[in-house]
């Protein structure tokens, strides 16, 4: 082997290791639930709808549930796809409500996750509805250049009882 062929065939490795690094990096730990397949494709994964389970790590007994489009194919299954832009989500009460140690922004990033491999995320956002005792759950989606307008929203309310701490 000449050296420049090594060189090249050890930049083709380090370039498959780096993006296998940077697929594994950013989720935020969701859960999956379950997954429908939309598209067979031959060669790799097939496109699907994927519902992950992302528990509110400042609220406990909040759990929301989140689906989305996963482009499958090759691409799809080394990481280097970008999922579509939409998706929906459900949050819900699984537990009794109790709130961190901390008082709750009035608005914060509950999570994100990556849908591609460096430029867009998937986000949730929770907001404090003080005056209804309510939670409001937004998912949508953006990227480094321009995001989507593209988004949905849930409300949990809090039993009448449970004050929400905000700072």
């Amino acid at each position: 082997m000449t050296s420049s062929h090594s060189t090249r065939y050890s930049l083709k490795h380090y370039a498959f290791a780096l993006t296998l690094l940077l697929s594994a990096c950013g989720r935020a730990g969701g859960e999956e639930v379950g997954a429908v397949d939309t598209v067979f494709k031959f060669i790799g994964p097939d496109h699907k709808i994927v519902v992950e389970a992302y528990d509110d790590p400042k609220v406990s007994g909040i759990t929301c549930y989140v689906s989305r489009a996963k482009t499958g194919g090759l691409k799809g299954a080394f990481g280097l796809a970008e999922d579509k832009s939409e998706a929906s989500i459900a949050c819900r009460q699984t537990g009794v409500i109790s709130f961190a140690a901390t008082p709750l922004n009035q608005q914060e990033e509950m999570f994100n996750e990556r849908i591609s491999l460096v430029f867009k995320k998937l986000r949730v956002v929770r907001m404090v509805d003080k005056k209804r005792n309510t939670l409001i759950y937004l998912t949508y989606s953006d990227r480094v250049i321009e995001g989507s307008p593209q988004n949905s929203v849930t409300a949990v309310p809090v039993p009448a009882g449970t004050v929400i701490p905000v700072k």
